[in-house]
């Protein structure tokens, strides 16, 4: 009997210039062998540079757009990024309410640029109808110390703050320390529950500017590999391992932060 591919739904902004969003959320699910659909959120012009204007889409057409998907063709896990307002959350909320697929939800709200990507009133309404939905919560170390109010700067302070919250939404969280001055790249995932524990992955730092979406690389490669039936640690191990490799094949476009390399990936190894 014909394998089919995992069902992996997006539900993030669009970047006109192809490297974050859902343009790296599709080209990652394909390469992993996944099949992708889409709700875009927002529309973005955006580039290496920076983020030039958004145009967030109505919150109930956000919600149209995922049942579209789920009603009819299914999912096998869902990717969530930058979501830009609370109208988008609710729409969110309600269209995922009954879902049981895994739900990885990178919590976006700054671009790489340094562009906010959310409005600070919506940043409530993530935390009180999606968090508690997430399976994984995946923050880099800005966006942690935000979420738990406070500024976070040092590898020494993820597993704290990880294990803080996820006790605080029920989720397990992959803190994301690639914003640290570290020589290595440390994350740590914390997944709770009875035999609660925490993970340390960790590789040497790649000397490079190209890293545009690589967090939204990282979730939607957790989604997928989840959708193909691995278990949350083997998925983020090998996820992080694509991501890697697509840092180090970036081709090197745009006079800021370049874009991943996602079409030149073979290997998970």
């Amino acid at each position: 009997m014909k394998r089919l591919p995992p069902r992996i739904l997006s539900i993030a902004g669009s970047d006109s210039s192809g490297g974050a969003g859902i343009q790296a959320d599709i080209k990652t699910i394909a390469m992993l062998g996944g099949y992708a659909m889409t709700a875009i959120t927002s529309v973005t012009a955006q580039n290496t540079v920076g983020v030039q204007a958004i145009a967030p889409m109505a919150g109930d057409v956000v919600a149209k757009q995922i049942r579209s998907c789920i009603d009819d063709i299914g999912v096998d896990a869902v990717k969530i990024g930058m979501l830009h307002d609370a109208e988008i959350i609710a729409g969110t909320v309600e269209a995922l309410t009954g879902v049981k697929a895994p739900i990885i939800l990178d919590p976006v709200m700054i671009a790489t640029s340094g562009a906010a990507l959310i409005d600070p009133e919506a940043i409530t309404a993530l935390r009180e109808g999606l968090f508690p939905m997430a399976t994984l919560v995946t923050p880099n170390l800005p966006e942690l110390g935000h979420l738990l109010g406070r500024n976070l700067t040092d590898s020494s302070q993820m597993a704290g703050a990880a294990e803080e919250l996820s006790n605080a939404t029920g989720a397990a969280v992959l803190a994301k320390g690639g914003h640290t001055s570290d020589a290595r790249i440390i994350d740590i995932l914390y997944q709770p529950g009875p035999n609660a524990r925490a993970v340390q992955f960790d590789h040497a730092r790649i000397d490079t500017p190209h890293t545009h979406g690589t967090g939204c690389t990282l979730s939607s490669a957790i989604a997928t590999l989840m959708g193909h039936g691995q278990s949350l640690e083997h998925a983020v191990r090998l996820a992080r391992n694509f991501v890697r490799a697509a840092i180090e094949s970036a081709p090197g476009f745009g006079e800021g932060n370049g874009p991943l390399g996602h079409q030149a990936v073979r290997t998970l190894d």
